[in-house]
């Protein structure tokens, strides 16, 4: 098999989808499984990576780390056919995933989708819901292309069948419990940052509006006292709203590490005792799975895939999406020293169980069913 994956955000950036995509292109090396990557270029990213072909872009603006790229199909397609692929996968609904379609069928080969992002409730958080039944007939007709569409969670399967996608089949995340172990506790965390605080509450991922960083701003502020009195909050990641959620945490125990990747994160992820994350927009939510596997339980919000990882009151908690006053109970709830410890050790077992061989050795298997459907039906009609 020979893959040829679209995507319009690709490593080294540091997002869900490029992050599970690299992961991805990995395991088909591991495999010996021919791939090449089409992706825009980076503004500040000039170095060329082994199989990746790279286009002249310009950011996305729902989501700056997805960039828009500009390029010659013909190009494109004279690249394909050098390689000469047995399927293409393409990732993302904007420009390389275009480019990916238009290939498939000059090509005449099989076409894989995969569905990574809730860019209709970003419309939400952007103040755009007009734009919604536009984006939804762009995004049927782009995803109908397709042979399979891969989603990442049950709730993102029943969320597209609402919208009368078909052809819908589970994708799921995995977590590498060799990289994310309880093993990289550390003091050099507490160290580093001088937090004397009993406890750490830990939130990772993108500061941007569909986040819902207004929610966690607000259970930061409003924590009872004698909690407050017991916390230290780590903030990693960066974005749009970071200095906005700097301004409106002022004077309240919080840190701002920027990203952080790596051993570094490894480390931060298990020298924190409760992970908090609101974002009621996640088709899946990788970073949970990588607080489990550190050892950490978390509070997440009652939408979006999140609900199909974490298992309300054994591996954490599920608040009340955009109601900080929930989020406020659960945190208060959990930092029981009896609950936390039975909580941490709930959400490593189900770490344990979430194998990236097996996830992407089940999605090769599906190409390769995609595969022979296709070559069953050119050959009988």
């Amino acid at each position: 098999m020979r893959v040829a994956l679209f995507s319009d955000t690709y490593y080294p950036q540091v997002n869900g989808v490029a992050r599970t995509l690299k992961r991805l292109t990995d395991h088909y090396e591991k495999r010996r499984i021919e791939y090449k990557v089409f992706v825009p270029d980076l503004h500040d990213q000039k170095t060329p990576y082994p199989n990746v072909h790279s286009f002249t872009s310009f950011p996305f603006f729902l989501y700056p780390e997805c960039r828009t790229a500009i390029a010659n199909p013909k190009t494109i397609v004279k690249q394909l056919k050098d390689f000469s692929p047995t399927l293409i996968h393409v990732t993302t609904p904007l420009t390389m995933g275009l480019y990916g379609i238009r290939g498939a069928k000059k090509m005449e080969i099989p076409l894989v989708a995969s569905y990574h992002t809730h860019f209709d409730m970003y419309l939400n958080y952007y103040k755009m819901m007009w734009a919604s039944p536009l984006l939804w007939k762009y995004m049927k007709w782009f995803y109908s292309q397709a042979d399979r569409i891969f989603v990442p969670s049950e709730e993102t399967k029943l969320h597209l069948e609402k919208q009368g996608f078909t052809d819908l089949s589970i994708w799921g995340r995995g977590v590498d419990c060799a990289s994310y172990s309880p093993e990289k506790r550390s003091d050099s965390i507490r160290k580093k940052y001088r937090i004397e605080k009993k406890y750490i509450l830990l939130y990772v991922g993108r500061l941007a509006p569909e986040k819902d960083l207004d929610t966690l701003e607000k259970t930061i502020k409003h924590l009872p006292k004698e909690v407050k009195d017991q916390v230290q909050w780590l903030v990693v990641g960066d974005g749009p709203m970071k200095k906005e959620l700097m301004e409106k945490t002022k004077g309240e125990d919080v840190i701002f590490t920027g990203y952080a990747t790596g051993n570094e994160l490894a480390e931060i992820y298990a020298s924190s005792d409760l992970f908090v994350f609101p974002s009621a927009s996640e088709t899946f939510g990788n970073v949970v799975l990588e607080a489990f596997a550190s050892g950490l339980p978390a509070v997440v919000a009652d939408k979006g895939g999140v609900t199909n990882i974490v298992e309300h009151n054994q591996t954490g908690r599920i608040a009340e999406a955009h109601q900080y006053q929930s989020f406020i109970q659960h945190i208060t709830e959990m930092l029981n020293e009896n609950r936390l410890q039975y909580m941490k050790r709930k959400a490593l077992q189900m770490a344990d169980k979430q194998s990236w061989d097996a996830i992407f050795d089940g999605l090769i298997k599906e190409f390769r069913e995609v595969c022979d459907y296709r070559n069953e039906r050119q050959l009988f009609g």
